[in-house]
């Protein structure tokens, strides 16, 4: 198992600017030969990386399945996270909400009460704007943690809510009649909740499990809705006429 471990580990790490060639993370590893192609043989049976020619890559998604078997097989937490970034987080989530029919937008900043705002993920399909926070942990989930993500989410989220009229254009959803804005945290592992404060908290591999149940019902998770986005922006642009 130690073997495994240090493995995936090296491979986790070196895999993080690109593609490696086998010879490169055995010599990396300094363990036998032997027992590295060993280790590679099961990881690649479980799909965790793609070889040709004796080079080894893997995308957002395989080296996030990585860190997970990392974690299963004893890495320290701190380590795996420092090999991931937040791009390959905020990847995931933009590839998984793209595949089922939502339109993304990464890094969405606005301004709200002379503050600026951002949010890593904005998922649009209407009704529906998932607003999704891509948590990096370094020492992985506390309640207290886990408490704060969500506070913070919830009021970036509120934020957006408050701003929408200045920004459905922006957003491309100014014809919708509805916009229903749901706050959600992302991250490696599964947190001490499901739910906090009404507002999910989401491995980030499962994220596919917790699209399926969109749309919301009322009383499934923490929502903002702005109703008629059309008019009000239609009111704003009057006023904006007549200044």
């Amino acid at each position: 198992m130690k073997t495994q471990r240090d493995t995936i580990l090296h491979l986790l790490k070196l895999t993080k600017a690109g593609p490696i060639s086998r010879s490169h993370l055995a010599k990396a590893t300094n363990l036998p030969k032997e027992a590295v192609d060993e280790a590679l043989g099961i990881f690649f049976q479980t799909g965790l990386f793609d070889e040709y020619d004796g080079v080894i890559e893997a995308s957002p998604s395989q080296r996030l399945r990585m860190a997970m078997t990392a974690l299963a097989l004893g890495a320290d937490f701190e380590r795996v996270c420092n090999s991931l970034s937040w791009k390959e987080f905020e990847g995931v989530t933009a590839q998984a909400l793209e595949a089922n029919g939502y339109r993304t937008i990464r890094n969405f900043h606005f301004t709200n009460l002379s503050r600026r705002w951002e949010i890593d993920v904005l998922g649009l399909k209407q009704p529906i704007a998932l607003c999704a926070d891509c948590k990096h942990w370094k020492r992985g989930w506390r309640n207290a943690a886990s408490a704060s993500a969500v506070r913070a989410q919830i009021e970036r989220t509120t934020a957006l809510n408050e701003a929408l009229p200045r920004y459905s254009r922006i957003l491309g959803i100014e014809s919708w009649t509805l916009a229903r804005l749901v706050p959600m945290v992302l991250s490696l592992v599964q947190g001490p909740c499901k739910f906090h404060i009404g507002v999910p908290v989401v491995p980030v591999l499962q994220i596919q499990d917790f699209i399926n149940e969109v749309p919301f019902g009322s009383g499934y998770s923490l929502h903002f809705d702005k109703k008629s986005v059309h008019e009000t922006q239609k009111l704003t642009d009057f006023a904006k006429s007549q200044a």
